[in-house]
């Protein structure tokens, strides 16, 4: 069975009535995260399309990001057109699946062959420092093992695998040439690694068990979206790379909190030294998606200059 409900057409046909001819064939992707839609301030000729003018098109309702496809030329010389998502949606602001992955179908429909997929995340790993930049080698998808995965359902082309391999998902030629373009940027050697992503449904940040499971289960970082999207762009044949820019630290104590100890040695008229509660805020993640959003854009265009030669 073939999903045909989609207004592919009319998402289309309402992009491209309204771009130069010389964007309506995007060659690369893009997908900003948390704090990095000023991506979008390296592209030169710069449409702006509202999602809410986009057939198909939910709005994101998440702080720090955008609602709008932006297209453009990005990179040396005449440049390479180029399309980039100024907000992402996400299965817990309560948007379905094919709404989640929509937007990559229709880059995928617009003809672009690679996709740059970014997002904010929480490290797992304490050797990975905030501010790092984690190209994801592999993922750890809880939702999708237990029911919630955004190929469920009649798929949207016949042309489509119906069972999707992902030992090859995160391209192994794309990884490369983020760790080329960093030489080239001369980024210090710990800008960048390497890691896996856990994708968690969200919203809450997870629990100091919850974040030693994934930890102890092989994840370095961890974030609420990116997952279903690569999905979505495998299957639509596209080659993807995932980089995952950590501002926070999940928290994750040594040891756990003993309030009856410490009830004790108080009561004992021992003194107690009590630990400082630790907690993530999102307004945390903006700040550092801010902080590095220039080293972000100067590897993304780089990364667009190696792609086009």
């Amino acid at each position: 069975m073939v999903n045909t409900t989609l207004p592919y057409g009319d998402t289309l046909d309402a992009i491209l009535s309204v771009l130069p001819a010389k964007l309506q064939k995007p060659r690369v992707g893009f997908v900003c995260g948390s704090g990095l839609g000023g991506l979008v301030d390296s592209f030169r000729e710069v449409q702006i399309i509202p999602y809410d003018t986009l057939p198909g098109f939910a709005k994101s309702t998440v702080p720090g990001h955008k609602s709008a496809l932006a297209f453009g030329l990005l990179g040396a010389g005449v440049g390479v057109p180029v399309v980039a998502m100024l907000g992402r949606f996400h299965s817990y602001e309560g948007h379905t699946f094919p709404t989640v992955v929509y937007p990559i179908r229709i880059m995928a429909r617009l003809g672009i062959k690679d996709i740059i997929i970014t997002n904010a995340a929480g490290s797992l790993n304490p050797s990975i420092a905030i501010g790092t930049i984690v190209i994801i080698q592999d993922h750890l998808a809880l939702p999708t093992l237990t029911g919630m995965n955004p190929l469920l359902g009649p798929q949207t082309s016949p042309n489509h695998p119906r069972f999707l391999p992902l030992s090859d998902a995160y391209s192994t030629s794309l990884r490369r040439l983020a760790f080329i373009a960093s030489h080239q940027l001369s980024l210090d050697k710990d800008a960048l690694a390497e890691g896996v992503y856990a994708w968690v449904s969200g919203p809450t940040y997870e629990t100091a068990v919850e974040g030693r499971f994934l930890r102890n289960a092989g994840a370095d970082v961890v974030g609420m979206s990116t997952v279903p999207e690569v999905l979505a762009a495998r299957e639509e044949g596209l080659n993807v790379m995932v980089m995952s820019l950590v501002t926070n630290f999940v928290v994750i104590p040594k040891e756990p909190r003993r309030i009856k100890e410490e009830v004790e040695a108080e009561l004992a008229g021992r003194p107690v030294t009590l630990p400082v509660a630790q907690v993530v805020s999102h307004e945390d993640v903006l700040e550092v998606g801010r902080d590095k959003a220039n080293v972000m854009k100067q590897l993304v265009e780089r990364i667009v200059d190696l792609i086009s030669s």
